[in-house]
């Protein structure tokens, strides 16, 4: 079985389709290079990557359409939008599809060899054993992404940087995290790259998953740090 990461590349430009697949063979990747979603989604029936690069103007299915059945095959799965230069609806709609990351054209090598390497290490990082992480009064399905209402059987989708910031929560118990460094590691460059972006998520995400938002006991703040994952003891 072939160990390197396996990449599937879906632009409807022939030359730079076969540009981009031939780079990232010479980063050590395996590679797949298609035209259309129908392609994509007939090989994803035989194999899931572990990530995929989508145009967004593919002919027939977009990309943002793609990137949502492929985010609910797996939550796992990395996903990279490529947009065009400059528009940001693009981009933001993208992350809100379910994507990871984004890059715009034209992109320099090193750049997309960054976006891939990062995207593969959150895939990776995700802990194979547990599936499911209870935080708060909700539960978050790393599988499927949403969070889950146990008391009322509920399933509520998240957006990506949504589900990026709990899951960092997640992997980090009881460690106060710094509020720069979240914004860094989950802010997608652009789409909500200001300073209080963080705050105002996890406000969003108190309203979803404590029992009282005004008095939150599971994402706490550490005054001057920024905020801290408290798991319950039930």
């Amino acid at each position: 079985m072939d160990p390197r990461p396996y990449i599937v590349v879906v632009e409807d430009e022939a030359v730079q389709r076969e540009m981009l697949a031939d780079y990232l063979v010479r980063q050590n990747f395996r590679v797949s290079a298609l035209g259309d979603g129908v392609a994509l989604r007939r090989l994803a029936e035989r194999e899931l990557p572990a990530l995929v690069m989508l145009d967004v103007g593919l002919p027939g299915e977009d990309g943002f359409a793609l990137a949502r059945w492929l985010r609910e095959r797996s939550g796992r799965i990395g996903i990279i939008m490529v947009t065009a230069a400059g528009d940001t609806v693009d981009r933001v709609v993208g992350l809100e599809s379910g994507a990871d990351d984004y890059i715009a054209k034209p992109f320099e090598p090193r750049e997309l060899l960054a976006r891939v390497k990062s995207v593969l290490r959150r895939a990776v990082g995700t802990p194979a054993g547990a599936t499911r992480v209870r935080i708060g009064r909700r539960v978050l399905d790393l599988d499927r992404r949403m969070l889950i209402d146990p008391a009322a059987g509920a399933e509520e989708r998240l957006t990506a940087s949504e589900f990026d910031l709990l899951k960092i929560f997640a992997d980090n118990p009881n460690r106060p995290l710094m509020r720069d460094w979240l914004l860094e590691v989950t802010a997608h460059r652009e789409a909500e790259a200001f300073d209080r972006a963080i705050d105002l998520r996890v406000t969003r995400l108190r309203r979803k998953v404590e029992i009282d938002p005004a008095h939150p006991e599971t994402i706490r703040t550490v005054r001057g740090v920024g905020y801290m994952f408290v798991p319950g003891t039930d």
